[in-house]
């Protein structure tokens, strides 16, 4: 792995590599059976519409592919299911551009996200989140009864779900941290097929660009049950992931185990 000039960031993570680098909310706003993923409201759909398409996604363009310049490569696998609702996984590597570069490299359809209940609870931005698709992970069982009902609807509408399966950001991570299959459960459960979306970072004559890859899609086999085909997606998923991984060459940051402190 090639390093850069530049003095580099060191983090220290646990065994358990759940450690969270980025600053979350103080205080997180509780996902119960009041809580509405669906906006029913003419209103509120035209509010959600504005949101998405004339400015979150124009910015997302002008950051992603203007300033930052990334690469996506393979978008022409997502092409075949234009119509269909699809399921997809990225490792998470940034704040910013992982909550902006879906809506381009997704794009056209709407792209919603399963997040963890503090993406909802950030002061002045919770509201603006959910318009740009969140679906925060529920608390208690109407929530989830809700909750399920929302991704199937979305799904059922031909949209995009993407999942970060690593759950929490390491900046410029080049690897991928593991994850057990519990996050393939709404794929196996709604028979829906699964794409991988992996940043990569790599050298250049000064610095470093971002490439992204696209690959799938995944589907388990109908005959298996849902445990038989979350574990088939899982697998799939994490070689896709691990493999273009592997292209990242350039590191921004180092990241070393607790007790090499």
């Amino acid at each position: 792995m090639g390093l850069n000039m530049r003095k580099q960031e060191i983090f220290y993570y646990s065994e358990s590599q759940n450690d969270e680098f980025v600053a979350s909310p103080k205080s997180v706003k509780p996902i119960k059976g009041d809580y509405k993923y669906i906006e029913q409201s003419r209103g509120g759909r035209i509010l959600a519409f504005v949101a998405y398409r004339l400015i979150a996604t124009p910015l997302a363009f002008i950051y992603s592919r203007i300033l930052k310049g990334q690469r996506y490569i393979n978008r022409r696998a997502l092409k075949p299911l234009a119509k269909t609702g699809y399921f997809v996984y990225a490792n998470h590597t940034q704040v910013l551009s992982d909550a902006l570069t879906p809506s381009i490299v997704l794009w056209p359809k709407k792209n919603y996200a399963i997040v963890n209940a503090s993406n909802v609870s950030l002061p002045g931005l919770g509201n603006a989140t959910k318009l740009l698709g969140a679906l925060p992970l529920p608390e208690d069982m109407q929530s989830s009864k809700n909750f399920l009902k929302a991704i199937e609807t979305r799904i059922g509408q031909g949209h995009s779900i993407l999942i970060y399966p690593e759950a929490h950001v390491w900046p410029f991570y080049t690897k991928i941290r593991p994850f057990d299959d519990r996050s393939f459960i709404y794929p196996a459960i709604f028979n829906a097929p699964v794409f991988t979306m992996t940043t990569t970072y790599q050298k250049k004559k000064r610095g470093f660009k971002t490439v992204i890859y696209i690959d799938g899609p995944f589907e388990a086999p109908v005959d298996g049950g849902r445990k038989v085909r979350q574990a088939f997606l899982h697998q799939r998923a994490l070689e896709a992931l691990n493999g273009r991984a592997e292209l990242s060459n350039y590191e921004k940051h180092i990241y070393l185990p607790k007790e090499k402190r």
